[in-house]
């Protein structure tokens, strides 16, 4: 049987690497009879689904946006009219 100690270790592991089989039995066992475990896994799995959706989400923010074919035009010619009005 496993201790919480290793239980965590292993719910930490998993998110970085494939149980072997020992080692999701060892835990599915350990979390079938240990509230804390349980819950300590949601929160990590919690943590992880947040964490991925702030990724997604800064990524979306950082992206430089583009112009459709339409606006190009429309600021290109903005430009040489003005650019004629200038000389």
């Amino acid at each position: 049987m496993l201790t919480c100690k290793e239980a965590s270790r292993l719910i930490s592991e998993g998110q970085e690497r494939e149980l072997a089989l020992l080692e999701r039995l060892g835990l599915r066992l350990h979390l079938w009879m240990c509230a804390r475990c349980r819950r300590f896994e949601q929160q990590i799995l919690l943590l992880r689904r947040a964490l991925r959706r702030m990724t997604t989400e800064s990524e979306m923010e950082t992206q430089t946006p583009t112009l459709t074919p339409e606006a190009r035009e429309r600021i290109h010619k903005a430009i040489v009219e003005q650019d004629g009005h200038l000389h």
